[in-house]
């Protein structure tokens, strides 16, 4: 097994950079199984929103895209699914990992005002501090 940086998913769902993007390409073929980190895809997320100014819809896709690919195993997975489709809702997908990553049962606490609002809105466990 193999994990791989940021910066190697970057190139593979953006092609900004055709030879490292190719190398990408070359390992995830390559490879028997690889493993992404939860970590992996919140900067993901980060640096395809603010570097590279996608839209939620792309970067959704891009993130169920990686999360299909036959050879990658993702930690915690269902937190991961989870958390995409509260950002699919309009929650800010660190928030909605932090949210989603919680155990079950347990009230989550926030002094953001629009986070609790959007969750709220969709029966998440958000309180006001």
């Amino acid at each position: 097994m193999i994990a791989l940086d940021t910066n190697v998913w970057v190139r593979y769902v953006t092609n900004d950079e055709p030879e490292q993007a190719k190398r990408a390409l070359a390992v995830l073929a390559e490879a028997e199984e690889i493993f992404v980190a939860k970590t992996t895809l919140l900067e993901l997320e980060w640096v395809l929103r603010s570097a590279y100014e996608l839209s939620a819809a792309a970067i959704i896709r891009a993130l169920r895209h990686i999360l299909g690919l036959p050879n990658v195993q993702v930690e915690m997975p269902d937190q991961l699914e989870k958390a995409i489709d509260f950002y699919e809702k309009g929650i800010d997908f660190a928030d909605a990992l932090h949210l989603a990553s919680s155990p079950e049962g347990v009230s989550f606490y926030t002094f953001d005002t629009a986070f609790i609002k959007r969750a709220r809105s969709l029966k998440a466990p958000v309180k006001a501090l």
